[in-house]
């Protein structure tokens, strides 16, 4: 079965479940820690058919991106030692993770908030994160301020947009991440000149 089949399948038995919630925390959790396959395949189907739980599925969400997020905060804060080398050459290379590194340590709140938007795998921030010790309360809340961004923008298009919002995320998403992005970009740069 290809990849588009088996998603729908999912989605579909996800819809139709009792379990709902807890599924689409878990598997947010898992698109942040494990699987880098952008969750919207499934939530923006999941919104349309279950509209009366829309923002309850933008919040779990939202939390099973932070639960994950203190996973891989912890997995390079406690392992990277035994295990970055591993990470390093499984999801990046050595100079990628040295530029993260070194962006960490600079603007670690400013870089974790761009990946959590950007289309980038986010296990990059949390793995960074962890591995130079930055300050985890900071983390959590770049982490939070992006992903809620990213899935309650996703309720906020379906609420507005309906039936149609599936067509019309497609059609806007690059434009939207670009544009956000950018946005955060500009805060960092303007939080760099007036500090």
């Amino acid at each position: 079965m290809a990849l588009g089949k088996k998603v729908k399948h999912k989605t579909k038995k996800l819809i139709d479940s009792k379990h709902m919630l807890k599924g689409i925390t878990l598997a947010s959790f898992l698109e942040s820690t494990i699987v880098p396959i952008p969750l919207e395949a499934v939530m923006v189907p999941l919104m349309q058919a279950r509209r009366e739980s829309l923002w309850k599925i933008a919040f779990m969400a939202t939390l099973g991106c932070v639960i994950g997020a203190v996973f891989g905060y912890a997995l390079g804060y406690y392992l990277f030692d035994i295990v970055g080398e591993w990470l390093i050459n499984t999801f990046f290379n050595q100079d990628q993770f040295d530029n993260v590194k070194q962006q960490m340590q600079n603007q670690g709140f400013w870089f974790v908030m761009t990946l959590g938007i950007a289309p980038i795998p986010f296990q990059v921030a949390m793995l960074a994160a962890g591995a130079t010790k930055f300050s985890l309360p900071l983390f959590l809340l770049a982490t939070v301020i992006a992903r809620a961004i990213r899935y309650f923008g996703l309720a906020i298009v379906v609420y507005y947009a309906g039936d149609k919002a599936e067509q019309f995320i497609k059609r806007y998403k690059m434009k939207a991440v670009v544009a956000i992005t950018l946005a955060v970009i500009f805060l960092w740069w303007l939080s760099n000149a007036l500090g």
